[in-house]
């Protein structure tokens, strides 16, 4: 796909290596992070120049959602991976969640990527078929659930993907596809190093699934070997 990716979330993990990967790939990449300023980041722009642009933004700031925005001056966007996440609260305690990390959650991985994708609908629509990729998780399947716990990562997850589905439905008009994607149990430090999945493997599958989604995958949850995850 090599056209202009835009990803946030990218200083380290998942979106480290999906910039790398799109770069390879040929594509023109908006790299977001909180601190681009980060060695591994600053060699990619290094290697590729003008090909990558690398953005400050904390996906929670509106003002910096705006300038970030502002910078593509009107350029389609083919691609936008919301790749962003937060995973604070790993307890299974019921009384050690704090209301506070629920909130921040839901911000980062709910609210945020919606916000991202509403600044940047102008830029998708005058793309050619664009689509929108939000990095779920399969810990926000109701029907995966069944170890309990984790109560603020799951239904932050889950309700990333009730708006990846009403997403789907209002933007088809503007000929943008939504879909929610699972990396994978994936080897970073939200993952952990007992995960079986590398990045390497985990950005490879989800740029296939990408090139692969048409019409009748609009809307959908998949795995980042392609397969459907119910809901």
């Amino acid at each position: 796909m090599s056209h202009t990716v835009f990803i946030t979330g990218t200083a380290r993990g998942i979106g480290l290596e999906l910039v790398r990967q799109f770069l390879e790939a040929g594509s023109k990449v908006f790299a977001t992070a909180r601190h681009p300023e980060t060695d591994a980041l600053q060699s990619l722009k290094a290697a590729h120049g003008d090909a990558l642009q690398l953005l400050k933004l904390d996906v929670t700031n509106r003002s910096e959602i705006e300038t970030a925005v502002s910078s593509l001056a009107g350029q389609p966007v083919k691609l936008l991976i919301n790749n962003a996440g937060l995973y604070q609260s790993r307890s299974d305690d019921m009384e050690s969640l704090k209301a506070e990390t629920w909130l921040q959650e839901f911000h980062v991985n709910a609210i945020a990527p919606f916000m991202v994708t509403r600044a940047l609908r102008s830029n998708l629509a005058a793309a050619d078929d664009a689509l929108v990729a939000m990095i779920s998780s399969k810990m926000g399947s109701m029907s995966d659930n069944t170890s309990g716990g984790a109560y603020s990562y799951r239904s932050s997850k889950a309700a990333l993907n009730a708006v990846t589905v009403s997403l789907a439905r209002d933007l088809a008009g503007d000929g943008t596809r939504v879909v929610a994607l699972h990396p994978g149990w994936v080897r970073t430090d939200m993952g952990g190093a007992s995960a079986p999945v590398d990045t390497t493997q985990s950005a490879s599958g989800l740029r296939k699934v990408m090139l692969g989604i048409g019409d009748p995958q609009n809307g959908g949850f998949f795995n980042y070997t392609g397969d459907a995850i119910p809901w």
